[in-house]
């Protein structure tokens, strides 16, 4: 169902679920990850919809929604808002993955009052992650991928090239070794373009100091469940400093997995997000 926003910009959406359910919970909205990538995240909305509504859209500019020079983190926290005003909710949990995540607490920041709960999943957290990070990713991918990619990068790319490329940059998020490129060519096969500019405008205008980042969690009252996978190479260090700020919060650390943890622990985030859906405050 398309939806355009107060700038006229359509937004790609999806729903499912039900409200009928008893007790009542709040509805759900999805923030995917990227930036300038798309909503995938079917398997998350059939772990929660059969206890609620689930909402889904791609970002403006990104995936089957309409193109947007506008991409800020006030502007994309205002979409969501004006979808869930669409939608007829007075109250919404926001579950957002690794960028999402960020998004999801830009959000829960500006508008507490229509935030029943949030959920963190995969996010970066606050201090310096990069480098450990980036010593991880340097473990699980070989010289001979290494050189591939690289020779990928910067340059125009065949379709093929293109699936080539995503898949072994995105490989390395999964801790399960044996099944990591299968699921990286699975998310890399998707007919839709990356927005590289939109991902270069948000890393540039929607990134916080560490001090800003932990005031601004400290201001969210609603419930917050932090969940993380073990063998995610952004390390969970960082995301329970960040969570350490948030005065209502839980702290899932999901084993034996990685960045998108439902892939390889698929009980157990089923579990984690339909507890996180009961505490949130309806």
């Amino acid at each position: 169902m398309p939806f355009s926003t107060s700038d006229g910009v359509r937004l790609w959406t999806a729903t499912t679920g039900t409200t009928s359910t008893e007790p009542a919970r709040p509805p759900v909205v999805i923030l995917h990850g990227g930036p300038g990538l798309w909503d995938d995240y079917e398997v998350l909305a059939e772990m929660l919809d059969d206890l609620t509504v689930v909402h889904r859209f791609d970002q403006r500019g990104c995936g089957r929604s309409g193109p947007s020079d506008t991409q800020t983190m006030d502007r994309l926290a205002q979409d969501i808002d004006e979808l869930r005003a669409y939608f007829g909710h007075e109250r919404i949990v926001v579950l957002g993955h690794s960028f999402g995540a960020s998004l999801a607490m830009t959000y829960a920041a500006a508008y507490g009052d229509h935030v029943a709960g949030l959920v963190y999943l995969d996010g970066v957290g606050v201090g310096d992650w990069r480098t450990a990070y980036h010593e991880e990713r340097a473990r699980r991918i070989t010289p001979e991928q290494d050189a591939r990619l690289e020779d990928l990068s910067g340059r125009p790319r065949t379709p093929g090239e293109e699936i080539e490329f995503r898949a072994l940059s995105w490989f390395t998020d999964h801790a399960d070794s044996g099944r990591a490129m299968e699921w990286a060519y699975a998310s890399a096969s998707v007919d839709l373009p990356i927005n590289f500019a939109a991902n270069r405008a948000l890393g540039a205008t929607g990134r916080k100091t560490h001090d800003e980042l932990k005031a601004l969690a400290a201001t969210i009252q609603a419930p917050v469940t932090f969940v993380h996978g073990a063998g995610d190479p952004r390390p969970a260090w960082a995301v329970r400093d960040l969570a350490d700020h948030v005065p209502n919060h839980t702290f899932h650390l999901i084993p034996a997995a990685g960045h998108s943890p439902w892939l390889e622990q698929p009980d157990l985030v089923r579990e984690v997000l339909r507890s996180a859906l009961d505490r949130s405050q309806f």
